[in-house]
Formats: C-alpha cells, sequence, structure tokens
C-alpha cells in the first residue's frame, strides 16, 4: 500500500515540483496540498494522510507551531520537515516539536525519499550535513566530551545505565547524568529518541579515555 503524503509549503511551485518527484514512484501517493498551517490541518481532517512533508518558512503559524499543532491533534501522522535552514536551533525545535526528521531542500533528490521510507519504519532521519553537526557540535560549550561520546558507544549498543556503569567503572548516577548532559548539548528530548541518535551517530570503536 502506497505512503499517502500531504505537503505543506506556501510555494506552488515548490508543491508542484514535490508532487511530480513523489509521484513518479509507485510506493508514494501525494493526497493533498497546504500553504499554510490553518490549510493544513483541515486537508489531514480531510485526507487522512499517513505522512505531512512540511515546510518551516510559511505566513502566519510557522511549520514548528504547526508540527506541535498536529502532534497534538493528530499524534499518529508522522511529520517530517523540509527546510532550507540549516542552523541545529531550528533542527532541535522541530524534532522537540514532534517532528520524526528533518531535510535540508538542497539535499540530493533521493534523501526525501530515503527519509520518507526511515520515517515510516519508525526512525528519525537528518540529512546528511546535519547528522555531521549533530554528531560533532561546532561549539565548543556543546562539544561532547571524551567520556561522553564512550556512554553514546555503548547506549549506541543497547547497555542499560547499570551495564554502562559497570563497563566503565562508574556510578549508575553518573552515567545518569551524563545521558541528560548528551541529551542537552545535541536538543534531544527522549530516551527513544537518544537511542536512534547513537545507533545511528555514535563514534565506532574504543575511546582512550
Amino acid at each position: 500500500m502506497a505512503i499517502r503524503i500531504l505537503l505543506v509549503d506556501d510555494h506552488p511551485l515548490v508543491r508542484d515540483g514535490l508532487r511530480a518527484r513523489l509521484e513518479a514512484m509507485p510506493q508514494f501517493e501525494v493526497v493533498g496540498e497546504a500553504g499554510s498551517a490553518g490549510e493544513a490541518l483541515e486537508a489531514a481532517r480531510a485526507h487522512q494522510p499517513d505522512l505531512v512533508l512540511m515546510d518551516i518558512n510559511m505566513r502566519g503559524v510557522n511549520g514548528i507551531e504547526a508540527t506541535a499543532r498536529f502532534r497534538e491533534q493528530f499524534p499518529d501522522m508522522a511529520v517530517l520537515v523540509l527546510s532550507m535552514h540549516d542552523k541545529l536551533e531550528y533542527v532541535s525545535q522541530a524534532i522537540q516539536a514532534g517532528a520524526r526528521g528533518y531535510v535540508l531542500k538542497d539535499s540530493p533528490g533521493k534523501d526525501i525519499v530515503v527519509a520518507i521510507e526511515t520515517v515510516m519504519s519508525g526512525g528519525i532521519y537528518y540529512s546528511a550535513a546535519l547528522a555531521r553537526q549533530l554528531a560533532k557540535p561546532q561549539n565548543q560549550d556543546n562539544q561532547l566530551t571524551l567520556r561522553e561520546q564512550e556512554v553514546l558507544r555503548h547506549i549506541a549498543n543497547g547497555e542499560s545505565n547499570k551495564q554502562i556503569a559497570r563497563q566503565l567503572d562508574l556510578s549508575v548516577r553518573t552515567v545518569e547524568t551524563h545521558r541528560l548532559n548528551i541529551k542537552r548539548k545535541l536538543g534531544i528530548e527522549g530516551q527513544a529518541e537518544l537511542i536512534k541518535f547513537a545507533v545511528q551517530h555514535a563514534p565506532l570503536g574504543n575511546v582512550d579515555l
């Protein structure tokens, strides 16, 4: 069964391009379009899409606030942000608002396909350029310490706080503190999101501590 998609962007030409690209693939069906948050919510009620492809820059209510409204009114409907903005603050705000991923508009065309399929499979997707920024923040205040990188690697291996504490000879409380610091620095909200990020971006191998 095709993935039903709602396009939300205040530029008709952008929507036309997206529709043409997506409808060329049998696994996707564009069931509606909207140019504002209000139109998007109405279209969602009318068409019940599986996924909403959401721009950030829109007149009136922006895409981040619109995403939050979708999470409240349609909690089972996935929202994937497609934006020209590559600042991590936008990414963090979008994910906290309920988006399942963030794709840059200047990404290769295949990225949007991979992003939709990843999100609909239960994952979280970031464009490669954003993933690199998230994994290695440029701001020194946000940079993960070596110990935090090591904890992230163990999280990626599916280990519990107790297992990580035993492996690194730390207290469970210290491991919990590292987890909180990692989430704060990367703009990650929940434990499930942290695990998914760790699996996708954790440093490989042992870190020399």
